[in-house]
């Protein structure tokens, strides 16, 4: 919302006025949650970041996903959040 409302004052002003704001706000956060959780599990399957690399090196594991996870919401921000 704070993204509308500062870089795109015409969308957010169309969709508060219409009673959508918050109809549009749950379905770009469900877009993007869905997607981060997906690309996490395939970046992660990709790279190797494994249960078993888990319970054998537990700070490589966290440090793998850590990145991912950073890499992935960049994504997800730029294709989903910020049109």
């Amino acid at each position: 919302m704070q993204y509308l409302k500062e870089h795109k004052q015409l969308v957010y002003l169309n969709l508060l006025t219409s009673g959508r704001l918050n109809e549009y706000l749950s379905s770009v956060d469900e877009q993007a949650e869905n997607m981060f959780f997906r690309l996490v599990k395939e970046y992660a399957d990709r790279q190797g970041v494994t249960e078993q690399l888990k319970a054998e090196n537990q700070l490589l594991w966290i440090q793998k996903i850590n990145n991912i996870r950073v890499c992935v919401r960049e994504i997800v921000e730029n294709e989903v959040i910020y049109l």
